[in-house]
């Protein structure tokens, strides 16, 4: 498990087309690729099990705790990025409730675009 920050400070400034806003990468992707929103209330949980492919958590309100393979919890808040590789054993808690994004896919490298937190 690693925890990366998709904070606004990441990111790029973007002016083109009269833009005015800050883009921070996330992944890219070559491979099939899903998306989804995962919303957890209060005693929220998204149990322990094996990641069927890489799974980028991204929180996007709230906050929680998140476990590995090596049963060690973090906190996390909105602006992590918690990234769990194929097989990797892991969970998802929240007691005040949560948002996040998940991205899942075959690979994925969130080192390329955001740093370890």
């Amino acid at each position: 498990m690693k925890i990366y920050t998709f904070v606004k400070e990441t990111g790029k400034h973007v002016t083109q087309f009269d833009s005015d806003f800050v883009m921070s990468r996330i992944v890219v992707t070559d491979s099939e690729t899903r998306i989804g929103c995962m919303h957890l209330g209060t005693a929220g949980v998204i149990g322990g099990h094996v990641a069927a492919a890489d799974q980028l958590l991204l929180i996007v309100s709230g906050k929680g705790k998140v476990s590995g393979q090596e049963n060690e919890w973090v906190d996390v808040h909105s602006g992590d990025a918690v990234y769990w590789q194929v097989s990797e054993w892991h969970e998802t808690r929240s007691e005040t409730g949560m948002t996040a994004i998940v991205v899942e896919a075959e690979e994925l490298y969130p080192g390329r675009f955001m740093n370890v937190k």
